[in-house]
């Protein structure tokens, strides 16, 4: 199954870099490799995660405290969003809505 990660999920995994590198060289690479290989996961595993808000399947990730929202449209799997479970609720719904 083909993998599509849109813009908004591609700006979530930067910041996500972003974040973990500052806090120790090298971790954000580290939180890359980690989160393309869940990701990458996907092509075996598409659709059997929970349905959250309605119409995403969420994807937890192994390693980091974030979690892979995605959908099945057609033969491809689109990643809409990658967040970070630390956020509010609340704003984690309004991010997908």
């Amino acid at each position: 199954m083909k993998i599509r990660i849109l813009e908004s999920a591609r700006e979530d995994l930067k910041e996500g870099f972003y974040f973990y590198e500052s806090q120790e060289r090298g971790v954000g690479s580290y939180f890359l490799e980690s989160l393309f290989s869940d990701i990458e996961a996907l092509r075996l595993f598409a659709g059997i995660h929970g349905t959250h808000f309605g119409k995403y399947h969420r994807l937890l990730s192994k390693r980091f405290p974030f979690a892979v929202y995605y959908r099945i449209e057609e033969d491809e799997v689109r990643v809409y969003a990658v967040l970070d479970c630390r956020r509010d609720p609340a704003w984690i719904r309004n991010r997908l809505q």
